[in-house]
């Protein structure tokens, strides 16, 4: 009696939080009906982008100054070949200087639109994909600014962070410390913020059967089993934003994309940069190729150049600099 009674509890306990749960999640493909941008994204020059950062020794952590100096310097120095606005926001913590590293394009007032991705790596690993592959997106999307010259009607900064990993017990308010203090500069200065798009892992992506994994059991349900899409994450509240960025994806590129906006406790929904924009009240989303559930190298030393695809990151890529330039 007392087992049955435990097992009818379980039951009821999972169907509330999948009903909780799941009026909050939803999903889309590619839009096979668009007539995808021409490429222009230079799949070499991320594949570099991501060497070089993988490379560093030692590894580009908290605790090796020297190694994410000179990560941010070649950030800076590439950004700067583009001919945007670049500077180095610095910041101190246990007695140590970090950088964050922006560049900017279009007027010097006015809305902002924001893409962000750390450049600080996790232990003694190489950090392929967590993260050289959003800062490699950062920095070809500042080169198809440059190349492209779109008339910008509003601001964009690029901002290359450092300090998202390993950061929770120094800072458990704002555990991804290096976007808190760049979004915090922005609140105090009453900057305004359209949006703010969050790079956390682009490049890993599989057509295994059983290769993507979900958070909750029921999600399978409603997304594909293949890891190979790419995602669109946001909070409640935010919806419009997600639906926004998603569409602007799946129009300008062939990877097909996919969505989910959910309460920020749901595990992966906050675990990026863009949880520091949410707490100054700014619109912001996450775009993923949803890390740990797919990726079986994250955290590992198995997180290297050599397992991207390139080719779908570049067209993740032309799709992201549609959905800014457009937005």
């Amino acid at each position: 009696m007392n087992l049955n009674f435990r097992a009818f509890a379980k039951s009821i306990s999972i169907l509330v939080i999948a009903a909780v749960l799941f009026p909050s999640v939803h999903g889309s493909f590619a839009d096979s009906s668009a007539t995808p941008m021409k490429s222009v994204v230079d799949k070499e020059r991320l594949r570099k982008d991501v060497q070089v950062l993988a490379a560093a020794v030692p590894p580009r952590n908290a605790r090796n100054i020297a190694s994410l100096d000179k990560s941010a310097e070649y950030i800076r120095e590439e950004f700067r070949r583009t001919g945007g606005r670049v500077e180095v926001q610095r910041f101190m913590q246990d007695g140590r200087e970090y950088k964050n590293v922006i560049c900017s394009f279009g007027p010097e007032t006015g809305e902002r639109i924001i893409v962000g991705a750390h450049y600080d790596v996790h232990g003694a690993l190489p950090g392929a994909d967590d993260n050289a592959s959003g800062v490699a997106g950062l920095l070809e999307l500042s080169r198809l600014v440059q190349s492209l010259n779109p008339e910008l009607n509003h601001r964009i900064d690029l901002v290359a962070y450092t300090l998202e990993e390993d950061q929770l017990l120094k800072h458990p308010f704002s555990r991804h410390y290096g976007s808190y203090v760049h979004a915090r500069s922005l609140a105090q200065a009453g900057v305004p913020v359209r949006a703010m798009i969050s790079l956390e892992m682009i490049g890993y992506f599989s057509d295994l059967p059983h290769s993507q994994k979900y958070p909750l059991f029921f999600l399978r349900w409603f997304y594909p089993d293949k890891g190979n899409f790419i995602a669109v994450v946001g909070k409640w509240g935010q919806g419009r934003l997600v639906e926004k960025v998603k569409k602007s994806l799946a129009a300008s590129s062939r990877v097909p994309v996919e969505s989910l906006t959910a309460m920020s406790f749901l595990p992966g929904v906050s675990f990026s940069d863009h949880q520091s924009y949410w707490k100054f009240d700014y619109p912001s989303v996450m775009i993923t190729d949803s890390a740990f559930f797919r990726n079986k190298n994250y955290h590992k030393p198995g997180d290297t150049p050599a397992t991207l695809d390139y080719d779908r990151m570049s067209e993740v890529v032309k799709g992201v600099y549609w959905t800014i330039i457009q937005m």
